[in-house]
């Protein structure tokens, strides 16, 4: 069985930083990605990272953001610095056994991460 457990959000001042955690069981995936909602917004991809190490990243969290993988562990991460308010937001786990898919097939429960001013 598939599970996608994400780990990490929290309360964090302005400036600061956070490290996202997912955890995957069951198999693994050629693409995994991030993505966020905010309360009354879109649900939108923040980065994906496909399994040889390719990246991408939405624009607003380029140079703050960073995604990576650990294979051996079947785990994906986000560190996330120069925290801003607007990336209060659920952030989720999502993964896919294709490359950069259009839509991704496996989703984990969210993690919620809140930014203050």
């Amino acid at each position: 069985q598939v599970q996608l457990v994400e780990s990490g959000g929290g309360l964090v001042q302005a400036g600061g930083s956070l490290r996202l955690s997912c955890a995957a069981s069951g198999r693994t995936f050629t693409t995994m990605a991030w993505f966020r909602q905010a309360l009354g917004k879109e649900r939108e991809v923040v980065a994906e990272a496909s399994y040889g190490g390719g990246t991408r990243y939405v624009d607003s969290v380029k140079g703050r953001c960073t995604i990576s993988r650990d294979n051996h562990k079947n785990t994906m991460y986000l560190q996330m610095n120069s925290l801003k308010p607007e990336d209060t937001a659920v952030y989720y786990c999502a993964a896919d056994p294709n490359y950069f898919p259009n839509e991704y097939h496996y989703w984990g429960h969210g993690t919620q991460v809140t930014v203050s001013s």
